[in-house]
C-alpha cells in the first residue's frame, strides 16, 4: 500500500467537508469555533470505531460495560480534583482581548493576535469545567458540572457493578460517552475540541500487580489500533517521567500518532494506583473496598490500569492514514482514495447499474438488499462509471459492484478492487461470500 501524502490538516477539513465525513457546527450561523458535526459518513467511520473498541473490551470475561449520566453529583469533581486543580494558567492581551495559555506564548514578545507590546495580563488559573445550573432556579446550590473525563463515572459505580455482576478482581469497567472541556486553545480540526468522545476502560487489579497488567494492556491496546488499519511507523510509545507523571499516577505511557501537525496522544494507558477510589470513599463516606476472598477475606482499595482513547482522535488518524493522492497532476488518472481498512470503512461496497434501464437496475437493486442485510452499501447510479468509481474511491468503498448487459445473459457482475483498481468477474449469487472471504467478516 503507497504512503499516505497528506500535505496538511487543510486537505482533510475540505475532503471531508466535500464528502460527509464532517462539518463546521452551525454552519449556516457562521460557524461555532472548534465545533464540528460528524456528517452521514462521518458517523459511520466514528460508529465502526467505537464498534470496533466495543467489542474488543467487553466481550471478554473480565469487562462489564456502562453507560454513566453526564451530570454527577458537584462533589463528584472535588473528590477527584477537578474543582481545585483542573486549572490553566492563562492571560489576556489588554489591547484585543485575545486569550492564551500562559505556557504556550512568550510574554515578553508582542501579542500574535494585534502585534501589541507588553499588553498582558498577570497569569491567573482558568478551570476548564463548564458550569450550568439544574433546575428551575438559579442558586449557587444548582450548580453542576459537565463532565470533563468518563472515568468518575466508572469509578462511582465501582461496587454497583462489582456486586451486581459477581466479578472478582481482576475485572474492568468500559464506558464510552461525552466529555467536556473549556479549552483556552481547541483546534487542529477534531484533535483538541470542547466537545468530545472518550472510549474508557478502568481495570481493577489487587495491589502490586499493577505492573504486570499495565503491560498486557499497553500491548493489546497497540494491537488494536494496528487492527484498524494504521501503520506500525505511525505509532509510537511515548512514557511519561517522574516529572510528568500526574499527582494519581504511578506510571503512564502514551500511544502517539504521527498526524501532519506533528506526533500527537492519542490514547493514554495509565497506572492510577488507588486514588480515584480513596478520594470517593473519603468524600462519600461509603466504603469501597473489596472483599478478596481468595485471600483470606482481606480488605483494600483496588488499584486502577486506565486506558483512555480520545474517539475523534482515533477518527482523525484513521482518516489522515488512509489519506492518498495518486498520480497528482495528470488530470486524467489523478485520483484521491481513502485506503480504509474494511472493517472501519463508512461504506463497504457500492453497487452500480452500468446504466439506469429498468432491466440493468432490477437486478443491481435485488443484489443491494441482499449485501445490505450484512454489509452498509450505497446504490450509486449518477454519473459516468469512471466518475462513480472516483467518488466512491474519495470515500473509501472497497468494493464497486458493476450491473452491465452481460450480466443478463451470464448472471455475474464484475467486482473492481478500490486499492488495486482490477476488476473481477463474479457470479450473483456468489457476491456475499466473495466479499466475506474478503474481508474475513
Amino acid at each position: 500500500m503507497s504512503e499516505s501524502n497528506l500535505k496538511s490538516m487543510n486537505e482533510l477539513v475540505s475532503l471531508s467537508k466535500r464528502r460527509g465525513f464532517l462539518f463546521q457546527s452551525s454552519e449556516i450561523y457562521g460557524g461555532l469555533a472548534s465545533c464540528w458535526d460528524y456528517g452521514p459518513l462521518g458517523v459511520e467511520l466514528k460508529n465502526n470505531v467505537k464498534n470496533r473498541w466495543w467489542k474488543a473490551m467487553t466481550f471478554r470475561e473480565d469487562v462489564e460495560g456502562i453507560d454513566a449520566s453526564i451530570f454527577m453529583h458537584p462533589t463528584t469533581w472535588k473528590a477527584s480534583g477537578h474543582i481545585d486543580g483542573f486549572n490553566d494558567p492563562m492571560v489576556d492581551c489588554k489591547a484585543c482581548k485575545a486569550r492564551y495559555r500562559a505556557d504556550q506564548i512568550e510574554l515578553t514578545k508582542p501579542c500574535v493576535t494585534c502585534k501589541a507590546e507588553g499588553q498582558f495580563t498577570e497569569p491567573r488559573d482558568f478551570n476548564l469545567m463548564f458550569k450550568t445550573q439544574m433546575g428551575a432556579v438559579e442558586d449557587p446550590s444548582a450548580m453542576v458540572y459537565l463532565r470533563p473525563e468518563t472515568a468518575q463515572g466508572i469509578f462511582v459505580n465501582f461496587l454497583n457493578v462489582q456486586s451486581t455482576m459477581r466479578k472478582k478482581l481482576p475485572f474492568g469497567i468500559a464506558q464510552i460517552g461525552k466529555a467536556f472541556r473549556n479549552e483556552i486553545s481547541p483546534g487542529n480540526f477534531i484533535f483538541r475540541t470542547r466537545e468530545f468522545e472518550q472510549m474508557e476502560m478502568q481495570f481493577f487489579v489487587k495491589p502490586g500487580e499493577q505492573k504486570d497488567w499495565m503491560e498486557q494492556w499497553k500491548e493489546l491496546r497497540l494491537n488494536w489500533h494496528l487492527g484498524n488499519g494504521l501503520r506500525k511507523e505511525k505509532l509510537r510509545w511515548h512514557p511519561h517521567g517522574e516529572n510528568d507523571l500526574a499527582h494519581y499516577a504511578d506510571a503512564a505511557t502514551d500511544i502517539e500518532y504521527e498526524f501532519p501537525i506533528g506526533w500527537g496522544e492519542m490514547e493514554g494507558i495509565h497506572s492510577r494506583t488507588d486514588f480515584d477510589l480513596a478520594q470517593h470513599q473519603k468524600f462519600s463516606g461509603k466504603k469501597l473496598e473489596y472483599v478478596d476472598q481468595m485471600d483470606g477475606n482481606k480488605k483494600y482499595i483496588p488499584y486502577v490500569i486506565e486506558t483512555s482513547v480520545g474517539c475523534d482522535r482515533a477518527v482523525l488518524a484513521l482518516l489522515c492514514d488512509a489519506y492518498r493522492l495518486e498520480n497528482e497532476g495528470d488530470k486524467d488518472n489523478e485520483r484521491v482514495v481513502m485506503k480504509f481498512h474494511p472493517s472501519v470503512a463508512p461504506i463497504k461496497a457500492a453497487v452500480m447499474p452500468l446504466m439506469k434501464k429498468e432491466n440493468l437496475e432490477e437486478p443491481a437493486r435485488k443484489l443491494f438488499a441482499e449485501l445490505q442485510q450484512h454489509y452498509k452499501v450505497e446504490y450509486d447510479t449518477s454519473g459516468s462509471i469512471g466518475k462513480r468509481y472516483r467518488r466512491q474511491d474519495e470515500i473509501g468503498t472497497p468494493f464497486c459492484i458493476t450491473v452491465d448487459y452481460d450480466t443478463l445473459e451470464d448472471h455475474a457482475v464484475t467486482i473492481r478492487d478500490r486499492d488495486s483498481m482490477t476488476q473481477e468477474r463474479v457470479a450473483l449469487d456468489q457476491v456475499k461470500k466473495y466479499i466475506q472471504d474478503k474481508f474475513g467478516f
